[in-house]
């Protein structure tokens, strides 16, 4: 079975992913927008990685308007902000045998699309990479990890969820048919969303986490939480998540900082409010007192 792929985002993340399928021989589309869609069709994409560089010539891509392809796959790799603007597209493009895989930095994206769509195979989705659009056309990853989890909510699988595993990991992705899919989703917020929140409340780059003091532990104590609210939500969580994240954390480049902490710093729209303002709210909603993230996120809010 032959898939065409779309990547819907051809950030730091989308243009990663999108990159390894191609160049890994899969059929595969993007959807851009501005000079990173002229960039794209005009010149092509660049990847550069510690392991090594490698450029693809001019790719096929669009923007929504244009596009009118029919996908069997289709990576959602926005921001969270920018998810309910793809709607009226997905609509458009995906039917009944689609595969949505959405790999946003929000836990609960699947729930919500599902919600959102009827027909399209939607699953639950993340991704593990440190990554950004360094400029059209250049995806800059500071490490060489391209980790992604998909799946559905009951753990089920069909032939086709099997295929795209096997395509991605033929193209040099780790790539995860979750069966627990909820659990690794809530793991990965539990690296992203105390690294986002550190790099914010105290200013600093990830190399600020990676040595002894205040701010690591206050990294480590925001996994803990983390752990804390999962198990609340009836998910349990590796009691060692924290140790775990932070042998993560010390393997990233020192000068890194999230996507959170540079949409932040640019003046425009963040992701602050799902990986970092909800999680007390959350607390509260389960029972769970959560100190570091009150501390923190009234901090931020007063900041805002």
């Amino acid at each position: 079975m032959s898939l065409r792929y779309l990547i819907l985002g051809a950030g730091g993340t989308g243009g990663a992913l999108g990159a390894h399928l191609l160049r890994g021989g899969l059929d595969a589309a993007f959807i851009a927008r501005g000079r990173q869609l002229e960039t794209l069709t005009r010149e092509g994409l660049r990847v550069d990685k510690p392991s090594g560089s490698f450029s693809l010539g001019p790719v096929r891509a669009w923007d929504m308007e244009s596009y009118s392809g029919a996908p069997d796959v289709i990576f959602l790799c926005v921001k969270g902000y920018s998810l309910e603007e793809t709607l009226p597209f997905l609509r458009r493009i995906a039917g009944k045998d689609t595969v949505i895989i959405p790999i946003l930095n929000l836990p609960e994206t699947g729930e919500w699309l599902r919600a959102q769509l009827s027909g399209p195979l939607v699953t639950n989705g993340c991704i593990y990479i440190a990554s950004e659009l360094a400029a059209p056309g250049r995806i800059l990853m500071r490490g060489d990890i391209l980790r992604v989890f998909f799946g559905l909510p009951g753990g089920e699988t069909t032939p086709i969820l099997e295929v795209i595993r096997k395509d991605l990991a033929a193209c040099g992705v780790d790539a995860n048919l979750s069966r627990n899919i909820r659990r690794d989703c809530l793991t990965k917020f539990s690296y992203v969303s105390p690294q986002g929140a550190c790099g914010l409340y105290y200013g600093v780059t990830a190399g600020a986490m990676q040595k002894p003091g205040e701010i690591r532990d206050c990294f480590a104590a925001l996994v803990g939480e983390i752990v804390l609210l999962a198990r609340a939500q009836g998910v349990e969580l590796d009691p060692d998540l924290p140790a775990r994240n932070l042998d993560i954390l010390d393997g990233v480049d020192p000068e890194m900082t999230t996507s959170l902490q540079r949409d932040i710093l640019r003046g425009g729209a963040s992701e602050l409010e799902g990986l970092i303002l909800q999680v007390p709210r959350l607390g509260s909603r389960y029972g769970v007192t959560l100190p570091m993230y009150e501390k923190i996120a009234a901090a931020l809010r007063e900041k805002d």
